[in-house]
């Protein structure tokens, strides 16, 4: 999950700022539960799915699921990929409205654009709803948001994925019967994306609760795999003589290019446990006869999430139900041994 901010970024923040606090004298939030401003529609509905990183495998997978569950509504519905732009974001949400959109469904590529996305979609009486990531109605850190102004949200429940990593992280160490005095863990994630941080401190807490003791290093990234590398590769320059390194991160992308950084400097697959978030890349891995540092991964499906974020809108344009706060799809833990046959498709 990528944020790239331009240089015309800190204009469309001063913005974010101003209207932020616009909304927050109304108390509203445009789509959202009990928001009288988005009216019923009686005739066909017409949505629209902006997504950032719109090539990426798992997002690809969300709007197919979208798509599928528009066709069985009789729904006519728009993907469009923002990629990492969050200039882009502000257009597309008004070139939607202008093409009479009755409902946005969006993944931002950063949370800084949330109070004009949420205004300029309150402004024009159309329904609002996140996938995957959060963002405020009154400021730009969802991080620092009350929960009553975060904008209703599809996807999943942050700390119960990082809670399911940090415990399988903990098996593997287990497992390996390595020792806390030779053993790092590194957690790698984007640390302005606050599903991020759920995901890396629940897995923390569950990997602390039953292996105490190890260090943790927090490593800083753009979520992408090159990124990561980069980053990570730093970290094992700095840290000479461990000889184990457990690894997990926001999305498969931290940690595949986290295992990467430590294959190339040497280390061993055997001495690498790194669980994922996605399965997506670490499926790659799999499905060839190299070993790899990549143990298992959280299998999160796109599929899903688009599939539910059309029907939970839906079924607020067509039969006034509110929006829920939340609403999260299932998970599971998959590995070489068992990937293929939980429904994952590597491509």
């Amino acid at each position: 999950m990528i944020t790239v901010r331009s240089r015309g970024i800190a204009a469309v923040l001063g913005a974010a700022v101003v209207l932020g606090l616009s909304a927050c004298s109304t108390g509203q939030t445009s789509g959202g539960a009990g928001d009288a401003s988005v009216a019923p529609v009686s005739g066909k509905i017409s949505l629209t799915y902006l997504q950032k990183q719109g090539d990426q495998q798992y997002f690809i997978d969300e709007a197919n699921g979208a798509k599928a569950k528009a066709a069985e509504l009789g729904v006519d519905l728009k993907v469009v990929n923002l990629g990492n732009d969050a200039n882009k974001t502000v257009s597309e949400v008004q070139s939607a409205i202008a093409q009479k959109s009755n409902g946005l469904i969006i993944v931002v590529p950063d949370p800084a654009v949330g109070p004009q996305v949420v205004q300029t979609a309150k402004d024009a009486k159309v329904a609002l709803l996140t996938s995957d990531d959060q963002i405020c109605t009154t400021g730009p850190d969802p991080a620092g948001c009350d929960k009553a102004n975060l904008v209703p949200r599809i996807g999943f429940s942050g700390q119960q994925m990082g809670a399911e990593v940090g415990k399988r992280a903990a098996a593997e160490y287990q497992k390996a019967g390595w020792s806390v005095a030779d053993t790092r863990v590194i957690s790698a994630w984007k640390q302005d994306v606050t599903v991020c941080g759920d995901r890396v401190q629940a897995a923390k807490d569950a990997f602390n609760t039953a292996i105490p003791g190890v260090q943790n290093i927090d490593v800083a990234t753009d979520n992408t795999p090159t990124g990561a590398q980069d980053k990570i590769a730093a970290t094992i320059t700095a840290n000479h003589g461990v000889k184990h390194w457990v690894l997990w991160g926001c999305n498969d992308e931290n940690v595949q290019g986290g295992v990467t950084a430590l294959q190339n400097a040497g280390v061993s697959p055997n001495d690498i446990a790194g669980v994922g978030l996605g399965a997506y890349l670490a499926c790659k891995d799999w499905g060839t006869d190299k070993p790899s540092g990549m143990k298992a991964s959280l299998f999160i499906s796109g599929k899903e999430v688009g599939a539910l974020a059309v029907q939970t809108i839906f079924d607020q344009l067509k039969n006034g139900k509110p929006l829920p706060q939340e609403a999260f799809a299932s998970t599971t833990m998959v590995d070489p041994s068992n990937w293929q046959s939980a429904g994952l498709k590597c491509s």
